[in-house]
């Protein structure tokens, strides 16, 4: 990477960690949410409503979710990115379950619901915030 004659030296690699960063409070926002519904897929599959008494290995589906906590808190671009692919397994399986059989498990899956689409949206607007800066970082 060259210099510009004015730019200080340092001053490229500091844009370059900030073209992939996300910038406060979106990491800090989706790392919490990522939090929740991890909380909220292991209570219900083992504790609130398990398929099976006594849980049942549908509470692994949370496992994904794990993987991309410290990216999110980070506020890795990288991560960001392919968690708003993810994301939508998760909000496609609660507006499945919705339509569940007992009120319990409607509950729960409004809940659900709730927070992968928030985690969606945060993870959505903190990229596109991230992009933003890396297009104005660039000009």
């Amino acid at each position: 990477m060259t210099r510009h004659p004015t730019t200080p030296a340092g001053a490229h690699d500091h844009t370059l960690v900030a073209s992939r960063a996300v910038p406060k409070p979106w990491p800090l926002l989706a790392a919490v949410l990522a939090i929740a519904l991890i909380a909220l897929g292991l209570a219900w599959e083992l504790v609130l409503d398990p398929l099976r008494p006594g849980g049942s290995w549908l509470a692994l589906k949370v496992v994904p979710l794990v993987f991309g906590i410290r990216g999110l808190y980070r506020g890795r671009l990288y991560t960001f990115k392919w968690m708003s692919l993810l994301i939508w397994i998760y909000v496609g399986e609660a507006l499945v379950r919705v339509a569940g059989l007992t009120a319990a498990e409607r509950l729960l899956a409004w809940n659900s619901l709730a927070i992968s689409l928030s985690l969606a949206i945060v993870i959505l607007l903190g990229a596109r915030r991230a992009l933003k800066i890396k297009r104005e970082l660039i000009e």
